[in-house]
């Protein structure tokens, strides 16, 4: 027994950015995730792993029938949830405080298709596309033959690859020279400017829960979010806006006296922003 615990301490650190990975790619909560990272451990540490060729794997599949659990609740509270739901932000840039294997299946927008996905589709599409898992432990974690959790995943891919192609993604390095320019046209307060870099057809959705307030619907349309972003600006006097890496994408954190008042990620279309995503529940901030 000493033995395998020793194995599993030592193991540990290496395998927990993918235990977390799992979760959050399952769950779009930090708190959850960091949840289930937790209980994974616990029952890593009680169960007998002497039979165990793959820990990775073994651990991976434990997060997912554990996230599994919680994604279906979830989708009853979401139901009742105040406004918009947004993906907890993560960030992943140099100084985040959590290692994730960081590629697109953790952006805000990849994570809102996922969650367009029923909760099998959805650990389908994760444990095999993204981990890799053999569809018979992922027929394992949904209790259906390996054949349908083959059809889950192969369904999610589609609606998935949907999405890519209705949306395709600019180089980084001009999602970061807008942003840039979006950021300093915000800080001055330049109307003009904002107008410029949103899309005309654009979408502004903010994630308040009902805990601060916030736009209850989507606004539409680059100039009236242009204004909006203008006058919260005003309203707020905030101190502090940082060019920072969410979920693998450059993003905005705006900090009012040291506090983080909210976190901005976006989606570009034609050169300019044609989502922009706000998450100002202090539950989903609160790690940030």
């Amino acid at each position: 027994m000493p033995g395998r615990s020793g194995v599993l301490d030592a193991e540990w650190p290496a395998h927990r950015p993918a235990v977390f990975g799992a979760a959050y790619r399952l769950l779009g909560s930090v708190a959850d995730a960091e949840d289930v990272v937790q209980d994974v451990w616990l029952r890593a540490v009680a169960a007998d792993l002497s039979d165990v060729d793959d820990l990775r794997a073994w651990l991976v599949t434990v997060a997912a029938r554990r996230s599994y659990d919680i994604l279906k609740s979830a989708r009853a509270r979401r139901e009742i949830y105040v406004g918009p739901w947004l993906p907890a932000p993560l960030l992943t840039g140099p100084d985040a405080s959590e290692a994730v294997l960081v590629d697109e299946s953790v952006g805000s927008a990849m994570l809102l298709v996922m969650e367009e996905l029923s909760p099998p589709e959805r650990v389908a599409f994760v444990l095999h596309d993204v981990f890799g898992l053999e569809f018979s432990r992922i027929a394992e974690v949904l209790g259906a033959s390996v054949a349908s959790a083959r059809q889950l995943a192969s369904r999610a891919r589609r609606r998935v690859a949907r999405s890519r192609q209705s949306a395709p993604q600019a180089s980084r390095a001009e999602r970061e020279r807008v942003l840039a320019a979006f950021r300093a046209a915000y800080e001055a307060g330049d109307l003009a400017g904002l107008v410029r870099l949103l899309h005309p057809e654009a979408v502004f959705v903010t994630d308040g829960g009902g805990m601060t307030p916030s736009a209850r619907k989507p606004i539409l349309g680059g100039a009236r979010i242009a204004m909006v972003m203008v006058r919260l600006g005003r309203r707020w006097c905030a101190d502090r806006v940082e060019a920072v890496e969410v979920g693998g994408e450059p993003a905005l954190l705006i900090r009012r006296e040291g506090r983080v008042l909210c976190v901005d990620t976006v989606e570009f279309r034609g050169g300019r922003i044609s989502a922009y995503r706000r998450v100002l529940n202090p539950e989903k901030i609160a790690h940030v």
